[in-house]
């Protein structure tokens, strides 16, 4: 039927579907002339091909006619084989053409086409290597495919050689060639290499400018981007949809929101009209932002101008409604879409993730794990780390690392986000050995040198304690950010090394790293816990001063807990009295600690009225005025707290504390008898309480909160 149809539209030799054996007949000049025109109707053919069916169908009467030797059928074969999407199959007729064809150009051409096109890049490159041993040069098609490979892998080595073979060769000014070396070095980050190559091209296409304005957008330099998008006006050259869409994403990456929004408006009076994926680009920032109201204007845009079934703004949709809250509005969406893509399954994954959902996500998350058979949908790593992220996020951190380690089964490559989220987890629930064998996962995958990876790492090492291997991590990271230097800070500070954290703060002002709040919440805690006073204070006068921040409640938390703590508690109560806004509870308590310590009970009595009247449920802010009453001898005035806060329905929450032993974590909480080893705990108890003796020590029974006498505060300590 196939075949039918194609001899009307182009005229072949009656014998050309018989058997080999029947060939043997033509002459040699006419096989010649056949041979040609078999070559011209199998190329008709595999032009017209729709199906995997029909491909085969040719392909073996390709075989069947000896056609199969040709260098040129088989680039065909490769290339539709690549179209129909079986990347396999187009390798293995490129790996079974006769060694003759292969000094084809067409053929390597095809099968780097077919690896690029299938985001095979790294084999890509294989080809590319194995065309120079052979001694196969590259032309105008070669060198975009190879590049584009590398630009795409990021590896600005190999991208610095194929520029050589570019030069070498001759391409160097050749159009699409060097848009391709435009934009890899636009990806690689080297902007000014770009621009230099952009500015030497004698002839410039709408694709060269879209390349550089794009290069710009994807290194955050909206002044650049900009430039050329007026010069480009400047020029003669009207910017067209694509153009305009490069720099919305541009002003859109360095959440310039209002410009984002302002320039697609400008774009509509331009009379241009919008393309899906410039309309994803504003719904993203509406998302990103506050613009909840714009962003369902644009919405309404969207239905106006018939563009309400284009996957991408469908997918951009339902981030917006579930970053604002919205999740029935994002599930509506997504129901309505009929095929859904990886991202469309993530856009909602990740709602419900940020919004706290994370059973919900997980729910979904299986739900597309289930529907793999009939849409082709596979979960990739941003699937898992959204879950995942979701139960860390809300402290469920046993189950984010069960997932992680369905991950790895699953052979899903982890990302710096990842590992990221997976190292906080470690750090919050004190897992040193686990975070460790993540660091040599990191190694051996080439993730050490990931900033966002090498700050877990320091996060994860400091809050464990491990400050030597900490400092180590922090040490080997060429370019730290300000979060590098406040993981350290911070690490120091709640370690008791308060000179330790004041260093590496002046190290870092030295450095050129401007200090952010919280660098200052690090280093004012770090005062606060190693009673560094005066430095406390000079630091806390000199954020507003010199570095023009603005205290906020966490830093008034910090100086007052500092100045308390070292039994400045008028210093510390002015303070309180002079802040531009309200107290909160926090700051309240921490100051009422203060005067349990130092037995201040008149403060004591004005801090908690104040505790009292802003929250009635704060039942450790009760204890505490109850404790301080004990402490005082007021034994009436301290059960009267205990009486209201128990009639109010409040409860203290129980303390816990927990250790690691042998990958198994043991909790001890206050009241709560141990499930297994408490024998053994209590005896090496009971030995240090008889070494204390010996050597001299004296319990401090001035803790013990109970009406009785010395020996019966002894053994309350102890039991």
């Amino acid at each position: 039927m196939l075949h039918g149809s194609t001899r009307r539209l182009i005229s072949v030799p009656p014998k050309l579907h018989f058997l080999p054996s029947h060939l043997n007949q033509i002459k040699p000049v006419q096989f010649s002339r056949q041979h040609n025109d078999r070559l011209d109707y199998f190329d008709h053919l595999l032009n017209q091909c729709k199906s995997v069916q029909q491909a085969q169908e040719i392909h073996a009467q390709i075989i069947l006619t000896g056609s199969h030797h040709s260098g040129f059928l088989a680039a065909k074969l490769i290339s539709v084989y690549s179209r129909l999407g079986l990347l396999l199959v187009a390798q293995k007729v490129f790996n079974t053409t006769s060694f003759e064809c292969f000094s084809n150009l067409l053929l390597w051409n095809s099968i780097l086409r077919a690896n690029v096109l299938h985001g095979n890049y790294a084999e890509a490159l294989k080809i590319y290597l194995k065309m120079r041993t052979l001694g196969i040069g590259a032309d105008g098609f070669t060198f975009p495919l190879v590049i584009r490979a590398c630009s795409l892998i990021g590896c600005s080595k190999l991208g610095h050689v194929l520029h050589c073979h570019v030069l070498q060769k001759g391409f160097q000014f050749h159009l699409h060639v060097v848009n391709e070396l435009v934009s890899l070095y636009g990806k690689l980050g080297q902007i000014h290499t770009a621009r230099q190559l952009f500015d030497r091209m004698n002839v410039r296409s709408y694709i060269s400018w879209n390349t550089m304005i794009s290069c710009f957008s994807l290194n955050c330099d909206c002044s650049g981007a900009l430039e050329m998008f007026h010069r480009m006006e400047s020029e003669g050259l009207e910017p067209n949809l694509v153009t305009w869409t490069s720099l919305l994403s541009c002003f859109a990456r360095c959440d310039y929101h209002e410009e984002t929004l302002r320039f697609f408006n400008l774009l509509r009076t331009r009379d241009i009209g919008a393309s899906a994926e410039s309309l994803a680009v504003v719904i993203s920032v509406c998302a990103d932002s506050v613009y909840l109201d714009k962003g369902k204007m644009v919405h309404g845009y969207v239905i106006k101008a018939g563009f309400g079934d284009f996957l991408i703004v469908k997918n951009s949709l339902i981030s917006l409604y579930g970053k604002h809250g919205g999740i029935n509005d994002a599930e509506n969406i997504f129901l309505e879409i009929k095929t859904k893509n990886i991202v469309s399954w993530n856009s909602l994954i990740s709602s419900y993730a940020e919004l706290g959902f994370c059973d919900e996500a997980l729910e979904l998350f299986l739900q597309m794990e289930k529907e793999v058979g009939e849409q082709m949908v596979r979960s990739n790593v941003i699937s898992w780390s959204a879950v995942i992220c979701a139960f860390a996020t809300i402290g469920r951190g046993e189950e984010s690392l069960e997932l992680f380690r369905k991950m790895q089964f699953t052979k899903v490559m982890a990302n710096s986000v990842t590992i990221s989220t997976v190292l906080a987890v470690c750090a919050e629930l004190a897992m040193v050995k686990l975070g460790k064998e993540i660091h040599g996962h990191v190694i051996r995958y080439l993730m050490d040198n990931n900033i966002l990876v090498g700050n877990g790492l320091i996060n994860m090492y400091t809050k464990c304690g491990s400050l030597k291997e900490g400092y180590m991590v922090f040490n080997k990271i060429s370019g730290r950010d300000i979060i590098s230097w406040n993981s350290m800070i911070t690490g120091y500070g709640m370690h008791g090394y308060g000179e330790d954290a004041l260093r590496a703060f002046y190290h870092m002002i030295g450095g050129g790293v401007k200090p952010d709040g919280i660098t200052f919440v690090a280093v004012l805690s770090a005062c606060s816990h190693t009673g560094l006073i005066s430095e406390g204070r000079r630091l806390f006068n000199e954020m507003q001063k010199e570095f023009k921040i603005e205290p906020k409640m966490e830093h008034y938390s910090c100086i007052v807990d500092l100045l308390g703590r070292a039994g400045f508690l008028q210093e510390a109560s002015d303070i309180i009295n002079s802040m531009p806004f309200e107290p909160n509870v926090c700051i309240l308590g921490s100051f009422l600690n203060s005067c349990r310590m130092h037995k201040h009970t008149e403060l004591a009595e004005g801090i908690a009225s104040r505790i009292f009247n802003l929250s009635s449920e704060a039942a450790g802010s009760f204890m505490l005025l109850s404790n301080i009453y004990a402490a005082n001898g007021r034994w009436e005035d301290s059960a009267s707290v205990r009486v209201t806060a128990k009639t109010k329905g409040l409860k203290k929450s129980t303390g816990q504390s927990w250790i690691e032993v042998k990958t198994k974590v043991y909790v001890f909480s206050s009241g709560n008898s141990m499930q297994m080893g408490s024998c053994e705990v209590f005896k090496i108890l009971e030995e240090l309480d008889v070494q204390m003796e010996i050597d001299g020590y004296i319990p401090n029974n001035s803790f013990v909160l109970h009406d009785a006498d010395t020996e019966e505060k002894r053994d309350i300590i102890w039991s």
